[in-house]
């Protein structure tokens, strides 16, 4: 079985064969079904497709969550730099006020 413990696979035996299934923990209490391949002849078979697909689901789900924080990154990136933009606009505004008022004294 998996060290993982987001994710473990499971064997059913259906009508037409082996069913195996990737399943993801969602909570303590509850897990959804990720993969799910059926109509295998033994339960070997399935368990052998299951680890194969379990080790290249996983390493599909770091590739992704790698993609995605590059992503975040560059969203907090752009949203700090407009932000800071933002400020400085604000400073230079309140700076051009208050000498309009010292001008106008």
């Amino acid at each position: 079985m998996s060290k993982n413990k987001k994710f473990d696979i499971r064997f059913t035996e259906k009508r037409n064969g082996w069913c195996a299934e990737i399943t993801r923990q969602v909570t303590s209490r509850s897990t959804t079904v990720s993969k799910r391949e059926s109509g295998f002849e033994t339960e070997a078979l399935a368990q052998e497709w299951a680890e194969k697909e379990l080790a290249s689901f996983i390493a599909n789900q770091a590739e992704r969550n790698e993609r995605k924080s590059e992503q975040r990154k560059e969203r907090d990136e752009l949203r700090h730099t407009k932000e800071l933009k933002a400020e400085q606009a604000r400073e230079a505004r309140a700076k051009a006020r208050e000498e309009e008022q010292e001008d106008a004294e």
